[in-house]
């Protein structure tokens, strides 16, 4: 890892008994002490580790918490909890970046757009922004203030390791987390594979 001054720090570690396993929860803060609302759940010990089996997640309320079936999310949050806690060591970093960066309630308006027969990605660039507002700094920074030296990303996205490694994150190597598609969802899978360049 390339040796950068995180934008975050550590604010407050607990630990998080799961159905998945025996956890800790991570919030952070910027340098200046605001707080910030992403942050990290580890399995194991990481700090100074390399090679740290990591997933940098967007939140999804639709699909993490409800359940949705429109879309994989959940089923990668979950698929990657339970490796981590398999392994015995990892890292997620959840990430407040609720439809690519666009927020909740313009998400529940790309939905009602894709009802109308617009894929996700159309649906965004309809109402106006671009197909995905997400970034890496603060994920990248958030990794660094846990000292982690390197990561294996578990991601379909070669963005996520783009933005990562471009914020001085070494990435050693991608690992697919690939659920089983739905009726529900094929359609998303190959917007993401076709329009996005996601690797399924």
């Amino acid at each position: 890892m390339l040796s950068i001054n995180p934008m975050v720090r550590v604010y407050a570690r607990a630990k998080l008994p799961s159905r998945h396993g025996d956890l800790e929860i991570v919030s952070f803060t910027t340098r200046d002490g605001q707080r910030i609302d992403d942050i990290a759940i580890i399995a194991g010990d990481i700090t100074g580790k390399s090679a740290v089996p990591t997933r940098v997640h967007s939140e999804c309320l639709t699909g993490d918490v409800f359940g949705s079936l429109r879309c994989d999310c959940r089923d990668q949050l979950e698929l990657a909890i339970d490796r981590i806690c398999s392994e015995g060591v990892g890292l997620i970093v959840y990430m407040r970046q609720e439809g690519r960066g666009i927020g909740i309630a313009e998400k529940v308006r790309a939905y009602e757009l894709q009802d109308s027969g617009l894929d996700t990605l159309e649906a965004n660039v309809h109402l106006g922004f671009d197909g995905d507002l997400r970034s890496y700094e603060v994920a990248a920074s958030m990794i660094q203030a846990l000292e982690v030296d390197s990561v294996v990303l578990f991601t379909n996205n070669p963005e996520k390791v783009e933005g990562l490694q471009a914020n001085g994150v070494e990435v050693e190597r991608r690992e697919a987390i690939i659920s089983e598609s739905r009726e529900e969802n094929v359609h998303y899978l190959m917007t993401k594979k076709a329009k996005m360049g996601h690797i399924l």
